[in-house]
């Protein structure tokens, strides 16, 4: 080709990820499957997980992190959930299994896929790798299969060997908390961080919330504490985990995570939503933003969480 028969491209421009909440449930629709990182009782986006209550989303299928946290039983009891695919719902020295989680699977209120921790992650592998299955050796000769219909026997056309088919975990949204994201989306994790790269690795779009906004200048400096990169929003909340930990910002708040376990296991004991629907009411539908709740909660205590 002869220079004068050259096409020269113009570059391609770079636009910012910073986005805000409203705009990130804008993206999730009744009935989809969202996926909601963190682990336990640390790193979860609560500020987006507020404000998808508040925009009444319905009929959603749930993937909670491999150890959940009572973010899963919240969106349970705001009605949110249809059916909830991970391992474990719970509060580690708070609640052993989340009260609305219990009584809802009780109830047949919501649809239960049990996995193990093992097929947890089959799933998303194979969701990643754009695969219809993982497949996967433990569980054969027990009854998993019985319980979790969706896993499914096959022979092995190398080996002749009878393994499990696990089906992959498709994902439509993910949402995930982490300390710092830069406007490219390129997101940098304190701590664990592992469930959080594979869950946004079998999602379609994810969305991270942050403690802080970083410049491109600072990812470039140190590429390698690059965790997720090039992430579809990157949401600005401070104690945006709250009231879960942040690592390397604040511890959780305890208190008020037994506030909500108190409200929700009076509904499991009792029947009776009252307590439950005042913690809602006052923590998540009253507040307009993740500011409002902030206000809420009090400026003294989120001070008191500081870790160092």
């Amino acid at each position: 080709m002869s220079g004068d028969d050259a096409v020269v491209s113009a570059p391609l421009e770079r636009h910012s990820h910073v986005a805000e909440v409203v705009s990130v449930v804008d993206a999730i629709q009744d009935g989809m499957t969202v996926a909601i990182g963190g682990f336990i009782n640390s790193g979860h986006p609560m500020a987006i997980i507020r404000e998808l209550v508040r925009a009444g989303r319905r009929d959603l299928t749930v993937v909670g992190a491999a150890s959940a946290g009572l973010e899963v039983d919240m969106l349970i009891a705001a009605g949110c959930v249809a059916t909830v695919m991970t391992p474990y719902v719970g509060g580690e020295g708070i609640a052993a299994v989340g009260p609305a989680f219990r009584r809802a699977a009780q109830c047949g209120e919501i649809e239960v896929v049990e996995l193990d921790e093992a097929h947890y992650y089959a799933g998303l592998r194979a969701s990643a790798q754009r695969l219809p299955f993982n497949p996967w050796r433990a569980g054969v000769g027990t009854s998993l299969p019985e319980v979790n219909p969706r896993l499914k026997l096959f022979r092995d056309p190398v080996n002749d060997e009878l393994l499990l088919a696990v089906p992959a975990i498709e994902i439509d949204v993910s949402l995930l908390h982490a300390a710092f994201g830069d406007i490219y989306g390129n997101v940098r994790h304190n701590g664990t961080r592992y469930g959080d790269i594979a869950i946004s690795a079998a999602s379609e779009r994810s969305f991270v919330s942050v403690e802080r906004v970083i410049t491109p200048e600072t990812t470039r400096a140190n590429p390698l504490a690059t965790s997720i990169d090039g992430v579809e929003g990157i949401v600005r909340a401070t104690f945006g985990a709250h009231p879960f930990a942040a690592e390397g910002f604040y511890r959780p708040d305890e208190e008020h995570l037994r506030e909500y376990v108190m409200a929700a296991s009076d509904w499991l004991k009792s029947g009776s939503r009252t307590a439950l629907d005042d913690y809602l009411g006052r923590y998540v539908l009253t507040p307009k933003d993740h500011a409002e709740y902030l206000d809420v909660v009090g400026f003294r205590r989120i001070l008191g969480l500081y870790e160092f």
